[in-house]
């Protein structure tokens, strides 16, 4: 088929557009030009290279004049974008797949979260990508537009620093455990966090184009088998450097105090939040089964450029 990806060159993009290529569909990556694939592939020799600005006049237009027979969307995360988007596609493609985010259920309800349950989004992300996927999904099952949404949580993979046991982002927490040096984490570390491995969130897209029938109008989380705790993937990493855990607990707001505002806060959003989700709508429809586990893909990644820990 003719698969136009939006925003093809990110995380999921370095591994789904291979696997496009390789089952032979003809691919063009949209893009503004700025972005390349965190691991080099020759398939990325036979993708089509078009570069646009999603903001400018006629974008929609730009991409139905492709005759795209699938559209992925990577990057859309206002209604008003996907509104331009589709008024151009309506009728004229086979399949529309949404990348949304498992933000859109906010606090936790039932765990494992199922995509069926209640949503309670907060925050401007977490509130607009909900909007997004009622609207599309809406679409879908009005016959306006057939979609699918795949809901990514914390997404893994080599070339990029992993969501780490403090819950932020900060590359030293990495380095601290690998040295067997303490850590503290914050209240109980309990609160849990739901990565997902590039390549998982990538072959549910293909899951789901080989599948149709049963994707078209259905949402899909993309994580993997289990969510980890804070101090059990803190625990899991030691072990795997070698060392005894050296974990010492404080309450958040004190805690917060001895990180900078930015990580205090990438911390606060992650576990107000504790994601738990579950993969088993996608087992059930799309015969599709995570290949890796929250710290299988971790590790892949910390061994990888830019950290590159041994293990």
């Amino acid at each position: 088929m003719r698969v136009t990806i939006i925003g093809g060159a990110g995380h999921v993009g370095t591994w789904l557009v291979p696997l496009l290529v390789q089952a032979g569909h003809q691919v063009t990556n949209v893009t503004r030009g700025q972005s390349r694939p965190y691991q080099p592939h020759k398939a990325w020799e036979k993708v089509t290279q078009v570069t646009l600005d999603r903001d400018a006049p006629g974008f929609g237009a730009a991409i139905a004049a492709q005759s795209p027979e699938v559209v992925i969307d990577m990057i859309c995360f206002t209604p008003a974008q996907h509104q331009a988007l589709a008024a151009s596609l309506r009728g004229k493609v086979s399949h529309f797949i949404h990348i949304g985010t498992i933000w859109v259920h906010g606090r936790p309800g039932p765990s494992p979260t199922r995509e069926e349950d209640p949503r309670h989004p907060f925050g401007d992300y977490g509130i607009n990508k909900s909007l997004l996927e009622d609207m599309i999904l809406s679409e879908a099952r009005r016959g306006d537009l057939p979609a699918t949404v795949v809901r990514p949580g914390h997404i893994v993979g080599p070339g990029w620093v992993p969501l780490n046991p403090l819950g932020h982002f900060n590359p030293q927490t990495f380095r601290d455990i690998a040295a067997g040096r303490p850590i503290t984490l914050p209240n109980f570390g309990l609160e849990t966090v739901h990565h997902v491995h590039a390549e998982d969130v990538a072959l549910t897209v293909m899951a789901a184009l080989t599948h149709w029938g049963a994707a078209v109008g259905e949402a899909f989380n993309a994580v993997s088998p289990a969510a980890l705790n804070l101090r059990h993937y803190a625990e899991q990493l030691y072990a795997q450097f070698g060392h005894t855990p050296a974990l010492t607990f404080s309450p958040f707001e004190t805690w917060a105090k001895t990180q900078t505002p930015e990580d205090a806060q990438a911390t606060w959003e992650h576990i107000a939040r504790s994601p738990c989700h579950s993969v088993e709508k996608a087992r059930r429809l799309l015969n599709h089964t995570p290949r890796h586990s929250s710290l299988q893909a971790v590790v892949e990644a910390i061994a990888a450029p830019p950290l590159s820990l041994s293990h």
